[in-house]
């Protein structure tokens, strides 16, 4: 299994929840010294392969550099929290590079296996801003509405071939990822769920082959739902209830990261 993004907090809950079930693991990322303190945690059947997904050479080489991949978990990802006037041009290519680029390119290069095998899977790992749009998160909506896009359509081209696709939605996580580290507070009544849900549902994809898990509270799972049908009356009640200064102050923690 190939898991990118695997030195954040939500990448090490997926990693250790797939080797605990005897999966064998390519472990990706940027920073070597997290790589290398999971893959001492975890033992063996753990490969650290660094990766910087905003580089291109390095997701055309990483591939190769897997081996043979049955799954992969794409799962890494950038805040691209902000006004879109507030970015360069190359912060957006950045946030378009790992968060959607990056996905699509390694699924086109490791679906052929998987399909000559006629078994697999692939779970991407968006966002539940990949359902509801908000204002101060147009470039991070845009990757994550890409992203389930892709994974929809996929999962069902790749109907009756063996090889499944899921696409992931986490709400805000405690503990780990992006949310937490930027220690905004939210509105009342807005809960979060743990990383380890998220691992949860990364495992009930790939046993069910479901096409999409949302991973979080019944309320923000069903502002999901609701965005799909009326996405005007979503951002409304969202600019009612404080959602812009989650927003704001996700973009202000996180800008460093762009």
């Amino acid at each position: 299994m190939l898991l990118t993004g695997a030195s954040g907090g939500i990448g090490n809950a997926i990693a250790r929840a797939l080797h605990e079930r005897g999966a064998s693991l390519a472990i990706t990322g940027r920073r070597v010294d997290a790589l290398e303190s999971l893959k001492a945690e975890l033992g063996d059947r753990v490969d650290v392969l660094q990766a910087d997904l905003a580089k291109r050479e390095d997701v055309n080489a990483l591939p190769e550099r897997a081996g043979a991949v049955d799954v992969l978990v794409a799962n890494a990802g950038l805040p691209a929290s902000g006004d879109v006037g507030s970015f360069s041009p190359e912060q957006i290519d950045r946030a378009i590079d790992v968060n959607l680029r990056a996905p699509l390119q390694l699924t086109h290069a490791l679906l052929p296996r998987m399909l000559e095998k006629g078994s697999g899977h692939v779970v991407y790992v968006s966002s539940l801003s990949g359902k509801v749009p908000s204002a101060g998160a147009s470039i991070y909506c845009a990757t994550k509405f890409g992203l389930r896009g892709f994974g929809d359509s996929l999962h069902d081209e790749l109907h009756g071939t063996g090889v499944g696709v899921t696409t992931v939605f986490p709400g805000f996580i405690s503990g780990a990822g992006m949310f937490a580290d930027a220690g905004v507070k939210l509105p009342p009544g807005v809960g979060t769920k743990p990383a380890e849900h998220v691992a949860d549902a990364v495992i009930q994809g790939i046993e069910k082959n479901t096409a999409e898990i949302d991973v979080a509270p019944l309320a923000v799972r069903a502002t999901g739902k609701l965005a799909g049908l009326a996405p005007a009356a979503v951002t409304a009640v969202n600019r009612r209830f404080g959602g812009r200064n989650v927003s704001d102050g996700l973009a202000a923690a996180q800008r460093e990261k762009r």
